[in-house]
């Protein structure tokens, strides 16, 4: 791989959500600060709407990093990553994260007592529940109003349980149903991730390079850069593919930096089917045949 050649100690556009990585970009950063202050304020719910590849995952888990790290604050966080579930399943998870041994409880109203009463002794011990739903816009609509039901539990002067929905633009049509009226009364915050514009689409390959260990002349060019905010429409996910794919083309041609062409190279790589629908590996055949010149001509 690439990484050796530029000289990086790890892959600078990597898919996973990584949070070493995360990048302090404003929007982000509004975001970030947002759900800190809706916990410490102990607001009830609070969604984060974006599209596809906007850093809603990276967000949640920089946000469960965040519960797990303020002891000052004793959060219990409850994290749900795949809404699909019935409302018995839902219930079943969240009292599996509150420690809780559900296995012989099978009615749903027993199992919402169930967790009702360790959420009140957590609350007792000055402990706040957190309920963490990424991909929300997929929760089922029984499932939505069970999520409703828990968060009934608060006292005089504060909620017992809050709640941070992540999801795509679809959960604002869930959301705007008649039967959710409660569920949008209940939203005190609500933030919308948009795009990068090409200022930050700078700042985000910059510090992704610099927090893989990169230290030397700009890797990618102005006009590079131009071009592959102009590609991903500023998406960061598609940021990640495009540069991935354009160092790995700078690197099969033995260059230290990123040239439009490169970035042309890995847009087709992603995007131009053969006959039979799949995509032409671009990439993998030029890296494929600079290696093999390149064995060949040691062996001569």
């Amino acid at each position: 791989m690439y990484t050796d050649f530029f000289g990086f100690n790890q892959l600078p556009f990597s898919l996973s959500p990584d949070t070493g990585l995360f990048v302090n970009l404003p929007g982000h950063q509004r975001c970030f600060e947002l759900m800190v202050h809706v916990l410490e304020s102990g607001e009830g719910f609070l969604k984060v709407v974006g599209d596809v590849g906007t850093g809603k995952t990276i967000l949640c888990r920089k946000l469960l990093r965040y519960l797990a790290e303020n002891t000052e604050n004793d959060y219990c966080s409850v994290y749900v990553p795949n809404p699909m579930l019935s409302p018995v399943g839902l219930y079943r998870a969240v009292g599996q994260e509150l420690g809780l041994d559900l296995d012989q409880v099978q009615d749903d109203d027993a199992l919402l007592s169930h967790i009702t009463d360790r959420i009140l002794a957590l609350a007792e011990s000055d402990k706040s529940v957190v309920i963490v739903v990424d991909e929300a816009q997929s929760l089922p609509e029984e499932t939505l109003e069970a999520l409703r039901l828990i968060t009934n539990l608060e006292t005089e002067q504060r909620k017992l349980v809050q709640i941070i929905l992540f999801g795509q633009t679809e959960l604002d049509t869930l959301l705007n149903q008649d039967r959710f009226r409660q569920v949008r009364q209940r939203i005190t915050f609500a933030h919308y991730l948009k795009p990068l514009n090409e200022d930050e689409a700078r700042q985000y390959l910059d510090y992704r390079l610099s927090r893989s260990g990169y230290n030397g002349q700009p890797i990618f060019s102005t006009k590079a850069i131009k071009q592959l905010h102009r590609y991903t429409n500023g998406v960061p996910r598609m940021i990640n593919v495009l540069a991935h794919k354009a160092l790995l083309a700078a690197f099969a041609e033995q260059s230290y930096v990123v040239t439009p062409g490169h970035i042309q190279l890995a847009y087709k790589d992603s995007n131009e089917p053969l006959p039979g629908g799949r995509s032409v590996p671009w990439l993998l055949v030029l890296s494929g045949l600079i290696l093999a010149g390149a064995v060949a001509w040691r062996l001569l």
